[in-house]
């Protein structure tokens, strides 16, 4: 293995530095200024690459000599709690949801799980790299991107603010974050997930009656004819999860690049007025997540949702208001090749593949594979639920993201013509 050193303090440091600067979804620029100004230090020549001008993603290059397989290694910086998630957290002010610390040999915090963590292991890898004087035949870029978290407009709800995919890894593609290949640094146990689930969510629209004042409410019985659509739609709530559960497994997807299991979540429900509680309400809103597979047909998923209210005797609509596909990578052959190598390199045992609950998730990666970059997701453990990850772990992310640079940027890229290349 090439002698690099990751300089173990160092990597914490700047985890902590990046992890306590709070960056909820619509909110990166401190953090995104932050990376710029580390790479610009560290002389990787950043340019910010945005949408608006608060809300940028950052592209740092490490020059090859212009012969080899160029890599992209690819982290976000929004984080998973926002301050303003009243609705969805017990305590949206607890600490671990907005900074991070050090436990002894453990860091916790919402970011260094998701994602900043092993984006500092990227960042000082390349900087390892550069200060040993590594030369690479291809260019080694690094992406710190804006909007992954699954963030979507709808309703009252509206872009810019609630923008998501359109202003991150699409946007820093479209303008110049181009390479053959790209590494999504996200936790994954250290095994390989080069495909993960699309998604489509649909607000189901249940109708009740038209209102009733309290006191003359009629004594109905709770079923599809009580005039409240709060009750219709709690009525509907278990066949929906009937639906969803028999959906997982009638569209279980396996392929070369890893297993998706389709997963349905109500995630929001809405109804009435909360200042205004003295009358029944006409309308409840459910919001629906379905997690999909390359061959996911949202349409008839949503002919199948609408069959599902009428055969619960419910008048109602159901609108799909987010479409976004899963894509298979294609081939990753130097890049799979190079983590193959560096993997067993650093630990001395062979690369897995993800397990399902990985590559069912929704990841920067599928961006990349739209765009004709094949990709894998690669990262170290991370505790899901206390929101924790081993120091040793990072560094030794730290160590494999070095040697796959080394690996991939390193082999010679076949000469190609540029129609050929689709120029």
């Amino acid at each position: 293995m090439t002698d690099l050193r990751i300089d173990r303090d160092e990597l914490v440091e700047l985890a902590l530095d990046i992890c306590n600067i709070e960056s909820p979804p619509g909110g990166e620029g401190e953090v995104g200024e932050f990376v710029y100004q580390w790479m610009r230090r560290e002389g990787f020549a950043p340019r910010r690459i945005g949408m608006s001008a608060e809300r940028f993603n950052v592209l740092g290059r490490l020059p090859g000599q212009g012969d080899g397989y160029s890599l992209i290694f690819n982290s976000h910086m929004d984080t998973g709690r926002s301050r303003e998630d009243r609705w969805s957290l017990r305590d949206p002010d607890e600490d671990r949801n907005h900074g991070a610390w050090r436990e002894g040999d453990t860091l916790h915090g919402e970011g260094i799980v998701n994602d900043k963590g092993p984006m500092a292991a990227f960042m000082i890898a390349a900087a390892a790299l550069r200060r040993a004087g590594a030369e690479l035949r291809g260019d080694l870029l690094l992406s710190a991107v804006t909007g992954e978290i699954g963030y979507e407009p709808v309703d009252e709800f509206e872009a810019p603010k609630y923008m998501s995919k359109e202003t991150g890894a699409r946007y820093l593609i479209q303008h110049g974050g181009v390479a053959d290949y790209a590494l999504v640094a996200e936790g994954t146990d250290f095994r390989v997930a080069s495909i993960e689930a699309g998604k489509a969510f649909f607000k189901i629209v249940v109708y009740g009656d038209e209102q009733w004042y309290t006191p003359f409410t009629p004594d109905a019985e709770v079923d599809v004819n009580h005039p409240n659509a709060i009750v219709r739609a709690a009525l509907v709530i278990p066949a929906l999860q009937n639906w969803g559960r028999e959906y997982e497994r009638r569209f279980r997807y396996e392929s070369k690049d890893g297993t998706i299991v389709p997963k349905v979540v109500i995630g929001a429900i809405r109804a009435g007025n909360p200042y205004h509680i003295t009358r029944t309400s006409e309308l409840c809103a459910m919001y629906v997540d379905c997690r999909l597979t390359p061959e996911s047909d949202p349409l008839a998923i949503r002919r199948e949702l609408l069959e599902l209210l009428e055969s619960e005797g419910v008048a109602g609509d159901v609108e799909l208001f987010v479409y976004r596909r899963s894509y298979p990578a294609g081939d990753t052959g130097p890049l799979l090749g190079g983590i193959r190598t560096a993997h067993r390199e650093v630990f001395e045992a062979d690369v897995e593949q993800a397990e399902p609950v990985i590559s069912s998730m929704w990841r920067d990666v599928l961006i990349f594979n739209e765009m004709g970059i094949p990709s894998i997701t690669y990262g170290p453990p991370r505790g899901i639920r206390n929101r924790s990850m081993e120091i040793d772990d990072l560094v030794s992310c730290a160590e494999v993201y070095a040697q796959i640079a080394l690996n991939v940027c390193n082999e010679i890229k076949p000469v190609r013509h540029a129609a050929a290349a689709g120029a």
